[in-house]
This record gives C-alpha cells, sequence and structure tokens, in this order.
C-alpha cells in the first residue's frame, strides 16, 4: 500500500461560530470520526495565516505541531504529517527535534513533510525570510540531509552551504528507525529531483493527465540516481467534492493512472458524519 492510501488534510478550520475554547474540540471529532471510517493518515497545513478558503488572515489557523501533538492523543493509528512544512519556518535541526517529539508522543506516528516554501504573504507579515528560489531549494537539500541525520540514533554533524550542525542530539530518538518522509511540490527540476533522492512520499495536484506526466519525470529522476520508482509512495490531493460520488469519481481517475493513495482536502470544514461518509466510501471502492 505504501505510506497512505486515503489521507483527510484539515484545509480550513473556519467552523461556523468557532471560538478559541470551542476550536479544538471541533476539530478532534472530525479526526476520529475520520481514522474511524478508514483514513490512514491526518494532515494539516504548515502556515501562520489561513488560507483564503479559511477565510484569510482572519481564519483560525493552529500552529501544526501543536495541533497534530494534540490529535495524538485523540487517535491511534493514522500517521501524522503536515502537508507540508515551508523550510524557512524552522531551523532544520530543530524541526528534526519537532519532529522526532511529536514520533513519540504519538506512539511512532510521526510524518515529515516539507517544502521549499510559497507563501509570501505570511512571511512578510511574520517578518520570516522568504529568500529566492534558488537558496530556497538549497536550504531544503541542507533540510533532507540534517533531518536524515538528526533522525538516526547518534548525534549528528553536517555542513551545508545554509544550515550546519556539530554532535547534535536529538533524544528522545523516535520510535520507529525510520520516519518517513514526504517532499510537497510538483516542480520537475528541482523538486522531483528531491524527491527522487531522499523521499518516502510525495503528492501532486491536478487532472489526471497531469499527475500522469509527473509520475513519469519522478520515475527518469529516479533513474538518474539509481533508485526504484516503486520505493516512493506516490499520493494526489483531491479538493473538497461536492459530494461523495464525486470524491469517487475523481479518485478512481487517479488511481487508474498509478497513484498509490489520495488525500482529500477538506475544503470548508466538513462535519463528522460527512467525513466519516467519505472514508467509508473510499474503503469500500479502492481499499
Amino acid at each position: 500500500m505504501g505510506l497512505t492510501r486515503f489521507g483527510l488534510h484539515f484545509s480550513s478550520t473556519t467552523y461556523p461560530g468557532w471560538t478559541s475554547a470551542g476550536l479544538f474540540p471541533e476539530i478532534a471529532d472530525v479526526a476520529l470520526a475520520a481514522e474511524e471510517s478508514g483514513f490512514d493518515s491526518l494532515w494539516v497545513p504548515d502556515h501562520a495565516h489561513q488560507n483564503p478558503i479559511g477565510g484569510g488572515p482572519t481564519g483560525p489557523m493552529l500552529e501544526a505541531y501543536t495541533l497534530l501533538a494534540a490529535l495524538s492523543q485523540r487517535t491511534s493509528a493514522a500517521l501524522l504529517g503536515a502537508l507540508v512544512s515551508p523550510v524557512t519556518f524552522r531551523e532544520p535541526s530543530l524541526f528534526a527535534k519537532t519532529i522526532a517529539s511529536l514520533d513519540v508522543v504519538s506512539g511512532g506516528r510521526a510524518v515529515l513533510g516539507i517544502g521549499a516554501a510559497w507563501d509570501t504573504d505570511e512571511h512578510a507579515a511574520y517578518g520570516i525570510t522568504f529568500p529566492p528560489t534558488r537558496e530556497r531549494f538549497e536550504r531544503l537539500e541542507d533540510a533532507l540531509r540534517i533531518c536524515a541525520a538528526m533522525l538516526r540514533r547518534e548525534p549528528a554533524s553536517y555542513t551545508g552551504t545554509h544550515y550546519s550542525v556539530t554532535d547534535a542530539y536529538n533524544n528522545p530518538p523516535p520510535i520507529e528507525d525510520h520516519v518517513p518522509v514526504l517532499v510537497g511540490g510538483g516542480g520537475e527540476r528541482r523538486t522531483l529531483r528531491l524527491v527522487a533522492q531522499y523521499a518516502d512520499a510525495c503528492n501532486f495536484f491536478g487532472a489526471p493527465a497531469d499527475v500522469t506526466h509527473k509520475l513519469e519525470v519522478l520515475a527518469e529522476h529516479c533513474v538518474a540516481v539509481g533508485r526504484e520508482r516503486s520505493e516512493i509512495t506516490s499520493t494526489a490531493g483531491i479538493f473538497a467534492p461536492a459530494d461523495t460520488a464525486e470524491l469517487l469519481r475523481n479518485a478512481a481517475g487517479l488511481f487508474e493512472v498509478g497513484i498509490d493513495g489520495v488525500i482529500v482536502f477538506g475544503g470548508n470544514t466538513p462535519s463528522p458524519a460527512t467525513v466519516r461518509e467519505w472514508g467509508e466510501a473510499l474503503v469500500r471502492e479502492f481499499a
């Protein structure tokens, strides 16, 4: 099956009449319904600002890893990850520590999701430096190497282009010997090369024909780095469907072109009942 067959992404948490006190219980109810109905992974956005789907910057956006750690205590089986963390948000060494901690508190369910960052508005609003494209990808490769070193069970040392670590311990270590890595994005020259070289999974967006092309490009990069394409789980995002029938049609089209799993973006705060219907339908048709 690979890393995940059916994922649910909390693309918006702007529930009607939301309050700070009531926000997490709403999210937790949806997460539990997802897990119980067959979703095997749960994903959150790693942003400082809510996206336009959830009302823009004035909408609620919980810090990603605080939310994932909390959800780990309300769920028991689903993998937990951010889709995806901008490399600009955290020093890679601290990011590796965060991922290891999530793995420990979740009982071995953490996924390391990372990308080169894209949201210039939130970087400007929060005073976070947004380097040029080339530098962001250099930083991303440094981060992937540092995280790989720090998630093993010994002190890590690495000198990169932008980041370095020296005898960095990461205790307690992850429960699992290997924390899966998902590199987000579909850039054909840089991103998919990094996927081929470092990742266990990737996620695409687009129509089946577009996804087919991305898979072909990824396969070419795998040949170039001497890796089997089958070692990498490919997932594709499905935006919130109008109804369950639409969800199943979209999923079928993606599975037909060779995608291993789908990640459903919940859009405008689906109810636990709706998410349960989605999960049960996906399992019934495509498990």
